[in-house]
């Protein structure tokens, strides 16, 4: 073998060993290097994760305890007006309707309705006096929904709204579905927390 050829080879030897040696290093500077920063969050958002659950997530078959209460959810609507939604849950209850709201606008707001068959109201007034309250239109709108679990509505069809609200912050609402009569009900803020969910199977 000739001189040129041995250096040639051994000139490749060092170049491989090089190789490897700088691929090694860039791969230690890699690993050792900081994470990108975290991206900035509003710090008094609602994220959702407290330990009474997140109501967004809230559907048929959940439980939620009330403290003095349990109930269990027996249906939901999904309500949609153009790119906004929100959510009713039913709640199991004997001699009435009750059910749970949850929106989201951007804070999550929560409210607690009893179906109130007993009111003969339309909402075609931008106030309304009763019992001695008067409430304020707030919005109103048409929109679709879907439904889940046990509703007594169809799988999915449309609605309209109309949500007044007292100085005082108390709830009166109306709502119709697929072109049906109005129906009245009463309701309360709620602040999250205030209940557990625990998610059925």
């Amino acid at each position: 073998m000739s001189v040129e050829l041995v250096l040639l080879f051994i000139l490749l030897i060092v170049a491989a060993v090089a190789g490897v040696l700088i691929y090694l290093q860039r791969s230690k500077q890699r690993q050792a290097a900081p994470p990108p920063p975290a991206a900035p969050r509003d710090p008094f958002a609602d994220q959702g994760d407290s330990a009474a659950g997140d109501p967004r997530s809230i559907k048929a078959g959940d439980m939620i305890d009330w403290g003095a209460e349990r109930t269990w959810i027996r249906g939901t609507l999904r309500l949609s007006e153009g790119g906004y939604v929100w959510s009713e849950h039913f709640l199991e209850v004997e001699g009435g309707k009750r059910w749970l709201s949850v929106e989201e606008d951007p804070d999550v707001e929560l409210a607690l309705w009893s179906g109130r068959p007993d009111l003969d109201l339309t909402p075609h007034s931008k106030t309304i006096e009763l019992e001695g309250v008067t409430y304020r239109l707030q919005e109103k709108g048409s929109g679709s929904y879907r439904s889940e679990g046990t509703t007594g509505l169809k799988a999915q069809g449309g609605l309209d709204y109309a949500d007044y609200e007292s100085s005082d912050g108390r709830l009166l609402s109306f709502e119709r579905f697929d072109h049906g009569g109005w129906e009245a009900s009463t309701g309360t803020k709620v602040a999250p927390g205030t209940f557990t969910i625990y998610p059925g199977s």
